[in-house]
């Protein structure tokens, strides 16, 4: 949230389902494409005014009738070609609301939820293949945005274009269409979209693979040595291919000679050609000096995608030097305790043999000294 001298308030809400649970290609019916979304009241705000009520809305796939059922726009396309598609925007509040409808650029969050780049930049890659066509009456700005004010339960179909440019790369190209709530009712502007994801494909000769870079291992022991320790793993996976693809990455260490080997498995839902998911693993190692082994990386096709080239594993070798710090520091007290034992024990035998010395001495009884080595022995005749 930030604040300026004007009250302004922004809230983004992400777009947590814009159909990443990905429809068959024919585009099955499932959940709507993007959720209404309640936007919270400007009473939320200290000092706001009374809220004149709220804005909850949604952007659905559509014909040029209306609303189909399906969770995405999905379309395969050759280079160069077009295609046409709708959307419709919906506002179920209670009042008049204003939204910005723009198309951008598809992305996955740290959080692996799908989500459209802000507006204010321009698209780069699929989201600038879509151009809205603006209903009767709207204007569309130079960036193609279209600005819609929308009565209570008020509904507009927006047709859509989409152009393949004729050099595109094979392959996915995520987009996405979003309504952007604008709200400046007393003084307050919140803002908070929603919107439905769009799945492009180039149709054309495509590689699909994911491999595990940057990969790093670093040693925490336990102070307990009656525990294995902790390697901590952390590498990114990284989508080498042209389609999207989810991972499922297993880092499996184990001492010399494959001692107290040890894994464990991560997933990653999606993954965005040419783009990267950070992941962390913490596997339970002993400490016997050294562990090694490798991170493997398993590539997974997300939803109902259909990827008709090879899926092949790949790994990568990692290494950490594991010193048995607790255990040595158990040795150096045994060592000390068994040294400390033994200088005891001949300190109190000296101390016994030095009352029994004196109570000698008190009964006149002299003492014998101690036999010497050097004259015993048999003497001859």
């Amino acid at each position: 949230m930030r604040t300026t001298a004007l009250r302004r308030v922004v809230a983004v809400v992400p777009l947590a389902l814009l159909g990443l649970l990905a429809p068959s290609p024919s585009g099955a019916a499932g959940a709507p494409a993007a959720a209404a979304t309640p936007v919270a009241p400007a009473a939320a705000v200290p000092g706001a005014a009374e809220p004149t009520g709220t804005v909850t809305w949604t952007v659905q796939p559509a014909t040029a009738d209306g609303p189909d059922g399906r969770v995405s726009l999905r379309h395969v396309l050759d280079p160069g070609a077009t295609v046409e598609d709708h959307v419709t925007v919906t506002n179920f509040g209670d009042r008049a609301a204003t939204f910005v409808v723009s198309a951008g650029d598809g992305t996955v969050s740290d959080g692996g939820d799908f989500d459209v780049l802000p507006g204010d930049g321009s698209p780069q890659d699929g989201g600038a293949w879509v151009r809205l066509t603006p209903p009767e009456g709207v204007q569309a700005d130079a960036a193609g945005r279209l600005t819609l004010t929308l009565e209570p339960t008020a509904a507009v179909t927006i047709p859509l274009t989409i152009t393949v440019p004729a050099d595109a790369r094979p392959g996915d190209h995520p987009a996405g269409v979003v309504a952007e709530l604008v709200d400046d009712d007393a003084g307050v502007r919140l803002e908070a979209r929603v919107g439905t994801r769009v799945h492009l494909r180039v149709a054309g000769d495509i590689a699909a693979g994911v491999v595990a870079d940057d990969v790093r291992a670093r040693w925490e022991p336990s102070w307990n040595p009656f525990t294995p320790g902790t390697v901590h793993v952390s590498y990114v996976v990284r989508n080498a291919g042209d389609v999207r693809l989810g991972a499922r990455s297993t880092a499996r260490l184990a001492g010399p000679f494959g001692a107290g080997a040890a894994t464990r498995t991560s997933e990653v839902r999606e993954v965005l050609p040419g783009r990267s998911a950070a992941v962390s693993a913490a596997v339970p190692v002993w400490p016997l000096l050294r562990a090694s082994g490798r991170v493997a990386v398993t590539p997974l096709v997300v939803g109902a995608d259909v990827v008709d080239v090879p899926l092949d594993d790949t790994s990568v070798a990692v290494a950490v030097w594991t010193p048995p710090w607790a255990q040595l520091l158990l040795l150096l007290v045994l060592a000390g305790a068994v040294l400390l034992a033994v200088r005891l024990r001949r300190r109190s035998a000296r101390r016994v043999q030095e009352q029994i010395d004196a109570a000698l001495a008190a009964a006149g009884v002299a003492r014998e000294p101690a036999p010497d080595a050097s004259t015993t022995g048999t003497h001859g005749a």
